[in-house]
């Protein structure tokens, strides 16, 4: 049995959710287009018939602006630390950039304190022409010396099958640590919070998605059905009337849309009621972030 962890790192916005959720076959990371969409650590685990992988997708490593940011980079680069192997994610759509070289150069230090494996997966080969992917590979494989380097697509599942078995090849032996129907650790409130979140990271813009936090405050299941009551937090008036929109249309929108997904995702009914809520500067603040599990 080949077993093991896998950190998922990189820069913000290259697609390790979206890889997460095509190697489990399941959406348990919400994904949007911002930058910062991962928070936490998620667990993701993938049973096979000769071996387990626990995948850690991880925040964005990123120049953080506030105590939240921090946690953040905080909590990627520790995941990082604890795993067997690590897959440092860039994307085929563009050349390395600051951002990719400071990855770069944590993978170094994360090396030199406890050597393991390392792959390059290079993401969303599916929107590269095929005769420009080849230089983009070239000077992404010279920016250290890889274990192995593959080319995938997390959106269309293109060459995962193959790094699945890279992966296998490189995890030490051991024995399943998760039951095989276990697919995350998460809570079923802490999805329904992650899922409203985001919704709203899909319809807003500018700095509004990064003041937001959700936080379920009851969570009440009745045989079928499951009674979420949650809140959401902004740092400003302002933002609180742009999540709830004219007449309230907005914020019912996007609850419609995280009910349904939450729905799917819990084989249940479910009946969900939201209030927008002013906390300022909650980003910076230590209580509220130990209390919204940052």
């Amino acid at each position: 049995m080949k077993c093991g962890t896998v950190a998922i790192i990189g820069r913000s916005n290259v697609g390790k959710s979206t890889l997460l959720n095509r190697l489990l076959g399941e959406k348990i990371a919400i994904v949007s287009d911002k930058p910062q969409t991962t928070r936490t650590r998620i667990l993701g685990i993938l049973s096979l018939p000769h071996g387990q992988i626990a995948f850690l997708d991880t925040p964005g490593l990123h120049t953080p602006r506030h105590l939240l940011n921090r946690r953040m980079v905080r909590t990627a680069i520790e995941a990082a630390e604890e795993a067997d192997l690590l897959y440092v994610l860039m994307e085929a759509t563009c050349l390395p950039g600051p951002g990719d070289l400071a990855v770069v150069a944590s993978v170094k230090k994360l090396i030199e304190k406890r050597h393991r494996p390392v792959l390059l997966v290079v993401n969303k080969i599916d929107v590269v022409n095929k005769c420009k992917l080849l230089p983009v590979l070239e000077r992404y494989t010279a920016l250290y010396d890889w274990t192995a380097v593959v080319p995938v697509s997390g959106r269309t599942g293109d060459n995962v099958n193959r790094l699945l078995d890279v992966t296998c090849s490189y995890l030490p032996e051991g024995v399943k640590v998760y039951a095989d129907d276990m697919v995350t650790d998460q809570t079923m409130r802490t999805l329904a919070a992650e899922m409203i979140r985001e919704k709203i990271l899909g319809a807003t813009k500018e700095e509004v998605p990064y003041a937001v936090a959700v936080e379920v405050d009851r969570f009440e299941e009745e045989g079928k059905l499951a009674r979420i009551h949650a809140s959401i937090f902004v740092e400003r008036e302002s933002q609180k009337g742009i999540i709830i929109g004219k007449h309230g249309e907005r914020l019912k929108m996007m609850c419609t849309e995280a009910r349904r997904d939450m729905e799917r995702l819990f084989g249940m009914k479910v009946f969900l009621e939201v209030w927008v809520k002013v906390k300022e500067a909650w980003r910076e603040d230590e209580r509220t972030l130990v209390e919204l599990g940052y």
